[in-house]
């Protein structure tokens, strides 16, 4: 994997977790396409839609499935599900290695940190089983903030936990949601491919 990371030094980087710092993507669509099904949803949650959706807080994720295919399933009720599948596949996981060896290279000499719209209830068993959550500072999840990617909130509050102005922050992201909340956050991005995602134009 080739990482288009942009000349200079920055105060502080921002990492998000979901497949950017691990491979959690495909783990998650199972634990989605279960606990859609394990629901009763009148629906496919396609890779398309899950990729188009990456990043998105999950209670916003069944907001938005709802709306789309006029149904009435209980985002809490989805949530738990999703959690105990993904729990049950944790021993899966493996980091995005080019991703967390460039995050070792900062780790106790840059302000660093993990900004997800995942819940803490999943981000931390993933660092922690894959070896990366003892070199961050800061950790924040979804529940942390009032809107989600591609709100830029999640970004600005790292930024503040770190101690550092928003503009001196490098993001790093799978996501189109995270890249346009970056943006929206006036930080530069490193997008971090992978076999299911579409570069931003």
């Amino acid at each position: 994997m080739h990482l288009d990371i942009p000349d200079g030094e920055f105060d502080a980087y921002i990492f998000d977790c979901d497949g950017t710092l691990v491979d959690s993507m495909p783990l998650h669509h199972r634990a989605w396409t279960a606990a859609f099904e394990h629901q009763g949803a009148p629906f496919e949650f396609t890779e398309e839609i899950f990729y188009e959706l990456a990043g998105v807080p999950d209670l916003r994720i069944v907001e938005i499935m709802n709306e789309r295919f006029d149904s009435r399933l209980d985002g809490h009720a989805v949530g738990e599900k999703k959690l105990t599948v993904y729990m049950e596949s944790l021993h899966q996981l493996q980091p995005v290695a080019a991703v967390a060896e460039f995050a070792r290279t900062l780790a106790g000499k840059k302000p660093i940190a993990v900004a997800s719209g995942s819940q803490m209830s999943t981000v931390k068993p993933s660092l922690e089983h894959t070896g990366l959550i003892d070199m961050f500072d800061v950790i924040i999840t979804a529940e942390m903030v009032t809107h989600g990617k591609p709100a830029p909130d999640i970004f600005l509050l790292g930024a503040e936990k770190l101690g550092v102005d928003p503009a001196g922050c490098l993001v790093f992201e799978d996501g189109q949601s995270g890249i346009q909340a970056a943006k929206a956050a006036g930080m530069q991005s490193v997008f971090v491919p992978s076999r299911n995602t579409v570069r931003p134009s």
